[in-house]
This record gives C-alpha cells, structure tokens and sequence, in this order.
C-alpha cells in the first residue's frame, strides 16, 4: 500500500446527518519509536501491547452543511469540540491540524459540521498520554461516516485506513486501532508491516501474553518539559540515531520468536533495555533533557530487587515521562499487586495507579 491508495475516488451515498461513537485504548510500547520523518513516518519500526481499560470514548455528530447558490465553496472546517461535556478551546488547534492532514484523504470534511463530545476514561492530566487514543478514536468514527458514503468498503481497509489516519494525527494512535500485539514501521521479517499504519503482529503469541497485565505507577503527573514532537526532531541530528534504529530492528526480530515461546527471561530484557535506550536517547540529545524523576529510578531499583529475589517475571517499561508501566503475567497478579502496594506506591504522586491489561483495539458503540 502507498498512501495515494487511501485517496477516494467516488461515493456512491449521501448521508445529511447522524452520529457515530467509539471508543479506542491507550497502548504502550515494548519496542520505542523515537524519531521520525515527514509525514508522521517513523524513523525505526515499533511494536506495542494495546491496553484495555485506559482509553478515550469518542462521539461525533455531524450535519451536513448547505449553502446557496451565490455561494463559494465549503472553504473551512467546521467543528465544535467538548471535553467531558464542555467546550474545550485549547484542544482546536490539535483538531484543526488533524483534519487538515487528512482532508486529501477524507474529501467530505469540509461538508459538514462536526461536534466532537471526547472522554477518557482515566484522569485528565494524569500523566497517560490522551493523544494516541484520541486520535484513533476520532479517525474510527471518521471511517464510519466514510463507510456510510461507501458502504462496500472492506473491513480490512477501514481499519487499515483508520489506523493510516489516525497516525497522521499522532505517531502512536494507529498502534491502538485494533490487535493485542501491534506492529508499526517497515520490518523485514514481518509480513505487512509498513510505516503508513500499524498492523496487528501476525505470527504465534504465546498463551503467557493473552491477557498480560500493567500497572501504570502515576509518579508525575506534569506537563512534561519537553514535548514528544521536540524530542523526536531532535534524533536528526543525534550521534547516535542511526545505531539506536537498527537496535530496534534487532530487538524487534528477537521478539518475533519471544512471542512464540513465552520466553518471559528474554521479553524482560528486551523490553527493560528499550525503556532505558529511549530516554538514554534523550539524555544524549542537544540540548539534552530528563523525563525521569528520582521516585522513577527508586521504583526500578525496587523492581530489580524484588525479582531477583522472589524470581516473579515482573519488569517495567517508560514512555516519554516519569511513569512507570509495570508488566506482569496474570497468573502472579496478586503478588505483583501486593508488591506494588507495599513497596512501591509511596512513590506514585498522590499514592496514584492504574492497573489495566492487553486489549483488542477501538470499539464501536
């Protein structure tokens, strides 16, 4: 596939009014993407768990707009957005440069008024980053209007060009459109990866991973100093980058036959060593920066610590910030729970977790 290919011909409907709603999850990287080239393509291939419970639930309404003969053209988009049931200003913007990335491909926008009424079923300014199931969220209901207007589009490309889409949006929201396991960015030894959206991984899982467990330990829940987007633009120019993309390729490759096996020993250090590589990353970067906090490291030295002792497969992940995603099988939830409530939750702001676990992907209400 090639982008051009998202590009629509013809409808073969009109659809006046209606409303769609969904909800899409959060997910979290094994594999970290951490640059990235024009158009929201990454600079390294990437592979994720889909979380479950941490997600954005989307409704769009629309009306279709219309206009007199004296008049021009639909020259704008048009749209109200509401947080939680109320107007929210300050998101516009992001929603605005969103639509005008996917205008080519979704050619109606301009038709019709939209209100977008958005929800996250975590707290807001959590420290869980929204943009990811946001964005998937939206671009779902998207695909359902242009469904609407095409309805013999496959379900194969409606969820292969809501992930497209929602990428164009942020990176990381087509790895929650649908699947456990996702994989997002040209890989050789996986059949239909692409860079243009994620493809839910298409090889053997062991039965370990089906209903994996995280635990987000909330250590802060700021803004973080430096945003995702300055920190991805500032692999271009890193002594480093093009060592730390083929790290990724290879990491990648030796989880292929992790999955298969189940082997947890080796899932622990691939995935532990890729969350200290993206914000070593960061620390090597000019100008170089910190997304940890000191309550981050004394969480992983008490992870450290406690498998060792106790042999539990219990390993941690990072994403761009200073909480910590603590991943588990299910079968040692209430150890690992315990473990977490005795020694570790002082060090979450506000004694703050969330606990969730591997998901399917967007859901349609």
């Amino acid at each position: 596939m090639v982008a051009t290919d998202f590009i629509p011909s013809t409808y073969s409907q009109t659809v006046e009014k209606g409303q769609f709603q969904w909800s899409a999850p959060s997910n979290i990287a094994l594999v970290k993407y951490w640059g990235k080239k024009e158009n929201q393509i990454p600079a390294n291939p990437s592979v994720s768990f889909t979380l479950n419970n941490c997600k954005t639930i989307t409704k769009l309404a629309f009306e279709k707009k219309h206009f007199d003969k004296l008049s021009v053209t639909n020259s704008t988009f048009s749209f109200d957005l509401l947080f939680e049931g109320k107007p929210k200003e300050d998101f516009k913007p992001k929603i605005q440069k969103f639509l005008e990335r996917i205008e080519i491909y979704l050619p109606f926008l301009k038709d019709y008024h939209f209100t977008i009424d958005t929800e996250n079923t975590f707290p807001h300014s959590s420290g869980i980053a929204s943009s990811a199931s946001g964005m998937a969220a939206l671009a779902m209901n998207f695909m359902s209007l242009e469904k609407a207007l095409h309805p013999e589009m496959s379900d194969d490309y409606f969820y292969q060009k809501a992930s497209f889409l929602a990428r164009l949006g942020s990176g990381s929201a087509c790895r929650s459109v649908k699947g456990k396991v996702v994989v997002w960015g040209n890989q050789a030894n996986i059949e239909g990866s692409s860079d243009l959206f994620g493809v839910p991984f298409p090889y053997i899982i062991h039965e370990i991973f089906n209903d994996y467990q995280d635990t987000i330990l909330l250590v802060d829940k700021g803004e973080k100093q430096v945003s995702s987007t300055l920190g991805h633009d500032l692999m271009h120019d890193h002594p480093f980058a093009e060592r730390r993309f083929a790290q990724a390729h290879e990491n990648l490759d030796q989880l292929i036959a992790v999955f298969e096996s189940g082997n947890l020993e080796a899932f622990i250090k691939i995935v532990e060593s890729e969350a200290l590589t993206l914000h070593a990353m960061m620390m090597t970067s000019m100008p170089y920066f910190i997304l940890m906090k000191p309550n981050t490291l004394q969480i992983i030295n008490a992870i450290w610590k406690f498998r060792n002792e106790t042999q539990i497969p219990v390993c941690f992940t990072l994403d761009a910030g200073a909480n910590v995603h603590v991943l588990y099988p299910e079968k040692v939830k209430e150890s690992v729970l315990q473990f977490i409530q005795d020694e570790l939750v002082g060090y979450c702001q506000n004694a703050q977790y969330l606990c969730d676990q591997i998901g399917l992907g967007a859901v349609a209400y």
